[in-house]
């Protein structure tokens, strides 16, 4: 019995996580634009929107540079639905700049000013990275206070997941220089970890699409790519200009060289779009299951009603397939940048030898 209560918690949680995407109610007379609802919650914004009522928000702060030079710093409540504050406002439909902050001058025309703002995807940045180093630092007082002991409940979870990560892909990967890279390679995956589970959870401090977000990803793929060309060995370049390959495929047309450097941008390019699609994808299925509802609404209430009971299942199956494709995107991302970190450690045939 306290099994089943447990299951059904799990399913209403996830039941109202899943109506937390979108608007609660559609105003009468007014058409559903499942683009604008999608787009509206996968994007960024100057304000974190509470769960069930998108119109209210957790203001943040709005820093920019305007035009003259002077700086302004300000609550994004005071330019909310579509108010001016001091010459500054959100720009709306028609706008060149629609959802960035903008100055309006005086002959109507609005101006972008550098735009240094804490928005939603900031502000969810900052709380990941606050997450993850409680979590490692809260770990490893642990281990200075009790030595060996092995930790239990959450601490033992982590513990384990840290195992997991290390002794299954960093070590086998990078053998003796493991203990180099492990500190990068390991921050990186609970980031990515963390970060994708935040985004699944609707309540504050959850909701950004963080990893959804191009911008994030290719920063995590950019530190991977610093990791691997700054810290490549000799003959990692070696191989990259001058590849054991015939002569005729390097000179006088360097056709192999060419085709190796351009691999070399092509790896943090494909961990920057792979992340960042999975993600995307997954939180926009969870949001067009549940737009059904208010599609189907529009056309017949008995529609809509029963519409809503497969869209609300589906939902919460998707949701809970977005837990495990957190920690599997997490894996991949860190199982890669092991692989392109481990590549550019290779020693040579020679180097081996004298190291056997």
């Amino acid at each position: 019995m306290k099994r089943l209560i447990i299951y059904i918690s799990i399913l209403l949680i996830a039941a109202l996580m899943a109506i937390g995407y979108v608007r609660t109610e559609v105003p009468e007379g007014s058409k559903v634009n499942p683009t604008e609802i999608i787009f509206e919650h996968l994007g960024d914004a100057y304000g974190w929107e509470l769960p069930f009522n998108h119109d209210l928000r957790i203001p943040l702060p709005i820093i920019i540079r305007a035009e003259d030079g002077s700086w302004h710093c300000f609550s994004s409540s005071r330019v909310a639905h579509g108010a001016v504050y001091d010459r500054f406002a959100i720009g709306g439909e028609g706008s060149a700049y629609k959802g960035k902050v903008v100055e309006l001058r005086a002959d109507g025309t609005e101006y972008r000013p550098f735009d240094f703002s804490i928005t939603k995807n900031v502000a969810a940045l900052i709380v990941t990275v606050i997450i993850v180093s409680w979590i490692f630092l809260s770990l490893a007082r642990y281990y200075r206070r009790n030595g060996m002991k092995a930790p239990r409940k959450f601490k033992g979870a982590v513990e384990a997941l840290v195992d997991f990560i290390y002794v299954g892909i960093v070590k086998p990967m990078l053998k003796e220089k493991a203990s180099k890279f492990a500190p990068y390679l390991m921050t990186v995956f609970m980031f990515v970890f963390v970060a994708n589970l935040l985004g699944l959870v609707v309540i504050f401090p959850g909701g950004a699409n963080l990893t959804g977000n191009i911008a994030i990803t290719m920063v995590l793929a950019l530190f991977t790519f610093f990791m691997t060309n700054v810290f490549g060995t000799k003959h990692y370049w070696k191989d990259i200009f001058w590849p054991d390959v015939p002569l005729w495929l390097k000179f006088p047309i360097p056709i192999m060289p060419v085709i190796e450097v351009f691999g070399v941008f092509t790896k943090p390019a494909a961990l920057t779009v792979r992340l960042f699609a999975n993600m995307m994808g997954g939180h926009m299925i969870v949001i067009v299951l549940t737009l059904l509802i208010f599609i189907f609404a529009a056309m017949n209430i008995w529609v809509g009603a029963a519409t809503s009971v497969v869209s609300i299942l589906f939902s919460v199956f998707m949701l809970l397939i977005d837990v495990l494709v957190s920690f599997i995107q997490a894996f991949v991302f860190t199982m890669l940048s092991t692989l392109f970190i481990s590549l550019a450690q290779e020693g040579g045939h020679h180097e081996e030898a004298i190291k056997e």
